[in-house]
C-alpha cells in the first residue's frame, strides 16, 4: 500500500491558522446564535411559556443528535479520518467515507423508525411529569413523530460537517445551523395559522430544517471528491475502529446534554413553565459557549489529531494551552455578565408578547445558575478533544459517569429549595467537577503541560475582569427598572452596556500588555 508523505504540522506558537480558523467558525456561529435568539424571541412572543410540549419533542431528537452526531460520532470519526488523510491514498479515504456514511445512515434510520413507533411511550421517559395532563402528554407524542426524523437528517449533516472540518473547510459547517433558525422563524410566523394546534408548525419547521441542512453541504463535499455512494460494510477496518471509539464516547462527550435532559425530566414535575424557563436561559447561556468554546473545540480536534499522528507531543501540549487561555479570556467576562445582567438581558430579549414579568424573573434565576458554570462548560469543550485526538474515549467516559452521579445527587439536593434554578445550578457545579477531572487526566497522562507566562496572563485577566465588573455595576442600575422601561429603552441601554463593557475589557487587556501574537499562541 502506497503511503503519501505529509509535511509536519507546524507548532502552535508559530501557526496563526488556529486563531484564524477559530475566528471564522466563531463569526459564522455568532450569526447562527443571533438568529437563534431572534428565533427564540419570535417563539416566545407566539407561545410564551406554554411551548413545553414542543421543547420536549424537540429536545429528545436533539439529545440523540448530540450523542450520534456532534458528540460521539465526530470525536471518533475526525481522528481516524485525519489519520487516513495523512497516511493513506485518496481512494482509501473515499472508501472510508462511503462505508462510514452507509453504516451510520442505516443505524440512524433504524433508530428513527423505532422512535416514531414508540412515540407514545418516549414522553414517559423524558417528561414523566406530563402524565398529570393527558392532553399535554398526547400532544408531546404527536409532535415527536414529526420532529424525530430531524435526527436522521441532522446527523448526516453533521457527518458532512466532520468531513469538511477535517479538510480545513470550517466556514460551511459553521454556517449550516443558520438554516435551522431560518426554517423555525418562517414556520412560526407563516405556518402557525395553518394548524389548529400552532405547535405543529414548529414541529414541521424542525423536520424541514434538518433536511435542508443535510442537502446544503453536499455540493461542498462533492468539491472535495468525497461525495460517494454509501456502502453498508460494518466489518470494514476503519468503520470498526470508529465504532470502537464511538461506543464509550456516546456517554463521555454528551454528559452536559444528559445533565440538561435530567433537568428537563425533573422540571416536568415542577411548576408549569419550568421547562420553558430552563430552555430560554440555557439558550442564552449557550450563546458564548457555541460562538467561542465549541468553535475552538471544532478547530483544535483536527489539529490535535494531526499532531498526535505525527508524534509531536510538544505541539500537542501548546495547542491545548492556547485553547485554555483563549477560553479563560472569553468565559470569565461572559460568565460575570450573564450572572450580573441576568434580569436586564432576559427583559431586553424576551419581555414581549406572552412572556410576563414573572417569567422574566424565573428565567433570570436559572440564567444566573447556568452562567455560574459557563467557564466549566467551555473548558470541557476544549479539554475533551485532548483525549479524543489521542483516540482515548475511555477516560472521558469514566469522568462522565462520575460527573453524572454528582449532577444527580446535586439535582435532588438543590431542586427542593431552588426549584428549576436548583437544577441549573446542579448542572453547573457538576460541570466544574467534569472540567477539573479532564484537566487532571491530561496532566497525569503528560498530554498537557503549562507553557510559560501563566502568572502574568492571570494577572492581566484579573485586572480586565475587575474593571469590567465595576463598569457593569455602575451602569446597570436597579434590575427592576428594566421591566418598567419600553423595549426601545431596554435595547438602547443594553447596547450602551455591551459596547462600553467590551471596549473597556479589551482596552485593559491591551494596556496591560496582551497582544494579538499572544492570541495566536506566542507566550509572554
Amino acid at each position: 500500500m502506497a503511503e503519501q508523505a505529509q509535511p509536519p504540522v507546524p507548532p502552535a506558537n508559530k501557526n496563526p491558522g488556529l486563531l484564524r480558523s477559530s475566528s471564522i467558525v466563531s463569526l459564522m456561529t455568532l450569526l447562527s446564535r443571533v438568529l437563534g435568539l431572534i428565533r427564540d424571541v419570535v417563539v416566545a412572543q407566539y407561545f410564551g411559556a406554554r411551548a413545553d410540549p414542543f421543547f420536549v419533542a424537540f429536545k429528545i431528537p436533539n439529545f440523540f443528535r448530540r450523542l450520534f452526531a456532534e458528540g460521539a460520532f465526530s470525536v471518533a470519526f475526525v481522528p481516524v479520518l485525519s489519520e487516513y488523510r495523512r497516511l493513506r491514498p485518496l481512494d482509501e479515504v473515499r472508501l472510508l467515507v462511503a462505508r462510514v456514511s452507509g453504516v451510520l445512515g442505516s443505524a440512524l434510520l433504524a433508530v428513527t423508525v423505532a422512535a416514531i413507533m414508540l412515540a407514545d411511550y418516549l414522553p414517559w421517559v423524558f417528561a414523566p411529569g406530563f402524565r398529570s395532563d393527558p392532553a399535554k402528554f398526547a400532544l408531546t407524542a404527536d409532535l415527536l413523530r414529526i420532529t424525530f426524523p430531524y435526527l436522521l437528517f441532522i446527523s448526516l449533516a453533521a457527518f458532512a460537517s466532520s468531513v469538511l472540518n477535517s479538510y480545513g473547510r470550517f466556514a460551511v459547517p459553521a454556517f449550516t445551523p443558520v438554516l435551522l433558525n431560518v426554517c423555525l422563524i418562517i414556520a412560526t410566523v407563516y405556518a402557525t395559522p395553518l394548524f389548529e394546534e400552532p405547535l405543529f408548525a414548529l414541529a414541521w419547521g424542525v423536520f424541514f430544517a434538518g433536511l435542508v441542512q443535510m442537502l446544503f453541504q453536499l455540493p461542498f463535499i462533492a468539491r472535495l471528491g468525497l461525495l460517494v455512494r454509501p456502502q453498508y460494510q460494518p466489518k470494514d477496518e476503519g468503520v470498526r475502529r470508529i465504532g470502537g471509539l464511538m461506543v464509550p464516547a456516546l456517554f463521555g462527550v454528551s454528559v452536559s446534554q444528559i445533565n440538561l435532559l435530567l433537568d428537563t425530566l425533573l422540571a416536568s414535575f415542577l411548576e408549569p413553565g419550568s421547562v420553558s424557563w430552563l430552555y430560554y436561559s440555557d439558550r442564552l447561556n449557550n450563546l458564548p459557549l457555541g460562538v467561542f468554546a465549541i468553535a475552538i473545540g471544532v478547530v483544535i480536534l483536527p489539529a490535535l489529531s494531526g499532531r498526535h499522528a505525527a508524534q509531536e507531543q510538544d505541539g500537542f501540549s501548546r495547542t491545548l494551552d492556547w485553547a485554555v487561555r483563549l477560553v479563560l479570556l472569553i468565559a470569565v467576562p461572559a460568565s460575570l455578565a450573564l450572572m450580573v445582567l441576568a434580569t436586564p438581558l432576559m427583559a431586553t430579549i424576551f419581555y414581549y408578547g406572552e412572556i410576563t414579568a414573572y417569567d422574566v424573573a424565573q428565567m433570570s434565576l436559572s440564567l444566573q445558575a447556568y452562567g455560574a458554570g459557563l467557564l466549566a462548560f467551555m473548558l470541557i469543550k476544549v479539554l475533551a478533544p485532548g483525549f479524543y485526538a489521542r483516540q482515548d474515549t475511555k477516560t472521558p467516559v469514566k469522568i462522565g459517569i462520575q460527573a453524572m452521579v454528582v449532577n444527580m445527587v446535586l439535582n435532588l439536593i438543590l431542586v427542593f429549595p431552588f426549584a428549576h434554578a436548583g437544577l441549573a445550578l446542579a448542572t453547573s457545579l457538576s460541570a466544574y467537577f467534569n472540567a477539573y477531572m479532564l484537566y487532571r487526566g491530561l496532566r497525569k497522562a503528560g498530554a498537557y503541560e503549562h507553557q510559560s507566562g501563566w502568572p502574568r496572563f492571570l494577572l492581566i485577566a484579573l485586572l480586565a475582569n475587575s474593571a469590567l465588573l465595576a463598569l457593569i455595576l455602575l451602569l446597570m442600575g436597579p434590575a427592576a427598572q428594566w421591566l418598567d422601561w419600553s423595549a426601545v429603552q431596554r435595547a438602547g441601554w443594553m447596547t450602551v452596556l455591551v459596547v462600553s463593557s467590551v471596549a473597556l475589557y479589551a482596552g485593559v487587556l491591551v494596556a496591560a500588555g496582551l497582544r494579538l501574537r499572544h492570541l495566536r499562541g506566542e507566550v509572554f
